[in-house]
């Protein structure tokens, strides 16, 4: 059984139908050919962020999620620390709702777990696909 939390950290939780986002993800993962094992979703302010931004991967710079691999067995494992603060950013920039922007960045740190990179502009439009198929999966 996938194992996944969502935790806010000094901002508003804004992680809304649990349930259904935990059968979502465990369907991308699934279709991957993997399974979860433990996931924790953990929203930060831009601030808060920025701090592991520079402290682990020596970036100082603001960013919309960061990803840490925490597989030590069997399924996905790892934390996806998300700012809520870009989050509320690139929802109003892109014209669509907190909600909608929050679950892309879900999957596309979920798909840096499976094996998906973003370093290329073919990687970045690649990556783009994947969580638009996904985001119109969870619609």
């Amino acid at each position: 059984m996938a194992s996944i939390a969502f935790q806010a950290k000094e901002v508003p939780n804004a992680f809304r139908d649990r349930a259904k986002l935990t059968r979502w993800l465990s369907t991308v993962a699934r279709e991957h050919g993997h399974s979860i094992g433990e996931l924790t979703y953990v929203l930060l302010s831009d601030k808060a962020l920025l701090d592991y931004n520079r402290r682990y991967l020596d970036h100082d710079e603001y960013t919309d999620v960061i990803t840490f691999d925490g597989q030590t067995g069997t399924g996905v494992s790892g934390d996806i620390l998300i700012s809520y603060d870009r989050v509320k950013e690139n929802a109003a920039t892109f014209g669509v709702s907190a909600q909608n922007e929050l679950r892309r960045v879900m999957v596309h740190g979920l798909l840096h777990l499976l094996g998906h990179r973003d370093k290329t502009k073919a990687q970045r439009a690649e990556m783009r696909v994947l969580e638009d198929r996904y985001l119109a999966r969870l619609a």
